[in-house]
């Protein structure tokens, strides 16, 4: 079972979280002299970015890439690298390196190859990956009924990144797939409010993987996961 981290509100436990990664990748630079981190988009980590780029660490050292990426332009409002030069990218965390998924392909099928090439420069294990989830049980791009998923689960792929077209959602995606998110560290799952907590729930019973695409993160035995939850 993942560790269950529950917090009075949503202030107290992006303070927690903040500190908390921030010394995981103090850990990872003091042993490997290198760290590298793995941030999802939404508006849910926008004040964990926020705390976390003040905090003191050698920013220098870090990489920072995504867990997915629409397939869209870098400065459009729909973009995670976007989101991230706004939010987390600043201050402190100005220093770090990033990653970005979105190549100058005209399609996430076509940009794959060098997505891969980019993602196998970036220091693995990554030392935490923070994860979102959707109310029908996705996380990073990984939807139910998306096409492509069961390839994006498959542990036998080995691609670190693989094009997928939502069913309902927006846009092309790029993400990572299965086993490339769980070449992790450390996992965190980030929720807030009462309906996370009860996708979270079902997604714990048993059922099908590709019914609650978080299923796959929460059920292997491999990487640790905590889930920072508030209401």
């Amino acid at each position: 079972m993942p560790e269950f981290k529950e917090f009075k509100d949503s202030n107290t436990l992006v303070a927690v979280l903040a500190t908390q990664v921030a010394e995981l990748l103090r850990i990872g630079i003091k042993a490997r002299g290198m760290a590298s981190l793995v941030v999802s988009g939404g508006s849910t980590p926008v004040p964990f970015f926020a705390a976390l780029s003040e905090l003191a660490l050698d920013w220098q050292q870090v990489t920072i890439t995504l867990a997915d990426e629409r397939w869209v332009d870098p400065a459009a409002a729909d973009s995670n690298e976007h989101l991230v030069r706004q939010h987390l990218l600043q201050n402190r965390a100005a220093l770090a390196q990033f990653v970005g998924l979105k190549t100058g392909a005209a399609t996430a099928v076509q940009g794959e190859k060098e997505c891969g090439d980019r993602l196998a420069l970036v220091p693995r294990p990554f030392d935490v990956l923070i994860l979102g989830m959707g109310n029908d049980g996705h996380t990073a791009s990984l939807f139910p009924q998306a096409t492509r998923l069961g390839e994006a689960l498959a542990m036998d792929s080995g691609k670190l990144c693989l094009a997928i077209t939502p069913p309902v959602a927006p846009h092309e995606r790029m993400t990572l797939t299965l086993p490339a998110l769980l070449q992790s560290r450390q996992i965190i799952l980030h929720l807030v409010g009462s309906d996370k907590r009860m996708v979270y729930e079902k997604a714990l019973a048993n059922g099908p993987v590709a019914e609650m695409p978080i299923r796959a993160v929460l059920g292997q035995t491999t990487v640790p996961v905590t889930v920072f939850w508030a209401p």
